[in-house]
Parts: C-alpha cells; structure tokens; sequence
C-alpha cells in the first residue's frame, strides 16, 4: 500500500492512496476463506463449501465490504501516524469512472482513491492561574422580599362581583366569551368560553383590554385589533381581526392581606416561612446570575489568551446555522437589517466574527478537558435527560426513547454539562475576586446584538 501526501494547506490534508490488486485479493481470499466456516448452503456439509464457489457466489459483495474496511483502517492509520485531531469527518473520493471502479471490485486493478481531511490546529493553553475575574454578588435585600410578596398576592387577589350596572376598570376580571374573525371568517383559536381577563394585564392581544374598560355585565362589545407583526402564528402575524366579545361577568379585586393566614393558603405554615422560601429562591436567582456574569467574564479571556485560526470547515458550518437562525427571526418579526440599523453585508461580517469566536472557545475548552481528563459519565448524562423528562409530565417516557434512540441528541445533553465542568476547574485555578452590587446593577444587561451573541 502507498500513502502520498498531495496537499498541505493550512489545516487542511489531502493523501493519495493506492492499493495494490494483489493486497485486496489477498483480503478478499481471507475473508471468504472465514466465511466458509459460516454459511449454511445446500448441498454442502458445514465448512466444505469450495471458496471458489464462494466466491462466484459472494465475491462481489465480500470485495465490497474487503474495500470498506480496508479504507476505515487505512484513514485511522493516517490519522494515528501523524498525530491529527480531525475536525471534520474525512471526505474520501473513490473513483468516479464506472470501469475503472469495475475493474477494482473484479481484482483486474489497484485501488486508488483520496482522502481529505480538516485538521485542529495544535492549541497551547494559557496558564490559567493568571487570570483574574471580578465576580458579582448581590445580598438579598428587604425590598425584594417585599416585591416579591406583593406580586404573589396580586397574583393570588380573590375578585367579588361589582354592583349591577357598574362598569369595569384597570384591574377589574372580566369573565368574556369571544369570537373572532379575519375579514368575517372564524380562524382557528379565535374563540373561547368563560375566559378570565384581568384588564391591565397585557395577556390579551395589544388594544384589546383596553377596549373593554368601561364595559358592564351582560354587554357585547365589538373589538378590533390587529395582531403584532412577530406573532408566533405566522397566519394572523400582522392581520386585523374582528372579536365579538359578550360580558358575563365584572368583578373587582379584593385587597389582600399579607399575613400567616395568606401564607398558609400558599402552602407555608407562616408568614415566616414564606420569607424565608421568598429570600433562598432570589439567592438561588441571584447565585445563577453571578455564575452567568463571571463565566462570561472568563470566556472572554480565554477568548483574549487563545488567538489561533479555527478549522475554516467548522466556522462555517457554526456560521450558517447562526444565519440561519438570525434570518428566521427577522423574517418572523416581518422586520430587515436596515430596521435593526446595519446592513445584511455588516451583519454576515460579525456573525462570522461570532462563529469564528465559538469554534475557537469550543476547541479550547475541548483540549482543556482532554488534558485535564474531564469527563462526563453516563449517570450525568441520565440525570440531565431525566431532568428534561420532567419538563413533559405523561410524556416521559417517549421523551427518553427519543434519546436512547438519537446520539445526536444525547450529545446535545453531554455537551453543556462538559462545558460547565471545565468552567469549575477553570474557576478554581483563576483567581475570582466577589464585587458586591446592588441586584439592578447584577441583572443589567449588557452588550445586545451580535457581541452579547458571541
């Protein structure tokens, strides 16, 4: 067998191989030879049937799969002799000409095909010790607790009927039933029966609340609203429909008091303890935020400590799918680039910044954990996927079949949890330094766009 390497450019390979007549014939002699042992035919006793009758028979098919494996033992072997860390899975070229490719399966001619390969660069890791980050931290304060209750008990407020006759205000309930229409046909999802409104609360399409303040119980009011150009049924994105909405009913809120009996209707033995529920969910609010701002923060220096040309192959396939999703959601919202202030050439220029930038922090963290033996055990991996099961209550089961049944999948599971295992290790060699903040100041956004994408 030869191996010539034909090209060398940048992380990208080419090898010429040829495979003599003779070495595949020898292959193909073997494996018919095991294959006697093994076929049951007619007229024959076990192990006596004649490999030249084998070979009239299942020469064809046995050259085959002689070639298939030979290739995938010939491409590790590349691979292991030269030390590459692919990128891509090898593209390999087998002759194009019928004839010639006849006369290779009969045993008439050598083998000779390409394979070409996308390798990683070699990656020299920082010494992660010197890195020092600024952490976030917020303490819980009074306010938030306070906040907190008196949404809960907006969200939990008891309504009473109004007088006969009264009309309804912001804050009121409306009990409604509605029918809607675009241009005098009902579409599907347009109606409904005995549906709780609460004015103000912005559930209902915009305009349409605010069309039935004043309304009394047992009137039938017509509304017209149009709907938000990005909403998610792409068939009334943008239309006008009528609704016919009957009044059944108006009522008032009842004010609320915050003491241990409101508690206990929430499940909590007292007042008490429902601060103290309130203030462990807002740390745990706050812990997940410091976590997000200081791992953003250490992305950003590897980012600045690992500059090196990603595989071209990978930053375009990240590119496209990055594109793809960015002109999806512009064409969802009916909006252009020129309304988001760039153009579509601008904004392919720093998507591919974006999609170079995670191919790169991808690889680092991959050779991170390789050198530092992370892993992610299976029992991880199962946990996760149960986890996701639960978000789809009576579902679970066919929720776990689809992942038992699709790698790629279950790869999508693995990943995210390698990535925040190799953030742990990082974080305990760096240097992180805790910054107290005020909870706005923790929770502000920060870049939008395409760099807060990166």
């Amino acid at each position: 067998m030869d191996v010539t390497q034909t090209t060398a450019d940048g992380l990208k390979r080419e090898f010429r191989v040829v495979v003599p007549a003779a070495d595949l014939e020898s292959r193909l002699t073997d494996r018919l030879g095991r294959l006697k042992d093994q076929v049951r035919l007619n007229g024959f006793r076990p192990g006596k049937v004649p490999v030249a009758h084998l070979r009239k028979l299942y020469g064809r098919a046995v050259m085959a799969e002689t070639i298939e494996e030979l290739v995938r033992e010939t491409n590790a072997k590349i691979v292991s002799d030269n030390g590459f860390k692919l990128a891509m899975e090898p593209e390999i070229k087998m002759p194009e000409d019928k004839d010639e490719l006849e006369r290779v399966v009969s045993g008439a001619a050598d083998l000779s095909y390409t394979i070409a390969l996308e390798v990683v660069p070699p990656i020299e890791l920082a010494d992660f010790k010197t890195i020092t980050l600024d952490r976030p931290v917020a303490e819980v304060s009074r306010e938030e607790i306070d906040d907190t209750l008196k949404r809960l008990a907006d969200q939990n407020k008891a309504f009473a009927a109004r007088p006969e006759g009264a009309q309804a205000e912001n804050g009121d309930r409306l009990v409604v039933n509605f029918t809607g229409t675009l241009d005098g046909v009902p579409f599907e999802g347009g109606s409904g029966e005995d549906v709780p409104l609460v004015l103000g609360s912005g559930s209902f399409i915009p305009g349409f609340e605010e069309q039935l303040v004043g309304a009394k119980a047992d009137e039938t009011r017509t509304v017209t609203v149009t709907f938000p150009a990005d909403y998610m049924a792409e068939n009334l994105a943008g239309k006008t429909a009528v609704f016919e909405v009957i009044v059944k009913a108006v009522e008032a809120p009842e004010e609320v008091t915050i003491d241990d009996e409101f508690a206990k209707r929430l499940g909590l033995e007292s007042l008490e303890k429902l601060e103290a529920a309130i203030t462990e969910r807002l740390k745990g609010e706050h812990g997940e935020q410091s976590r997000y701002k200081v791992k953003r923060a250490l992305l950003d220096k590897l980012d600045e400590l690992h500059k090196f040309d990603p595989p071209p192959t990978l930053v375009e396939e990240e590119f496209k799918s990055v594109w793809e999703t960015v002109t999806s959601d512009l064409k969802r919202q009916n909006r252009s680039f020129e309304d988001e202030g760039t153009s579509e050439e601008k904004a392919k220029e720093e998507y591919r910044t974006i999609a170079d930038r995670r191919v790169r922090l991808g690889l680092v963290l991959a050779e991170i954990g390789e050198k530092n033996s992370i892993t992610v055990t299976d029992e991880e991996v199962s946990r996760a996927i149960v986890e996701r099961a639960r978000m789809y209550p009576g579902q679970e089961q066919q929720v776990w079949e689809f992942y038992r049944k699709t790698p790629a999948a279950v790869a999508s599971v693995r990943a995210p949890i390698f990535e925040e295992k190799v953030v742990d290790f990082l974080l305990e060699l760096a240097t992180v330094n805790d910054t107290p903040v005020s909870r706005d100041e923790l929770f502000k956004a920060e870049d939008e766009g395409p760099a807060a994408a990166a």
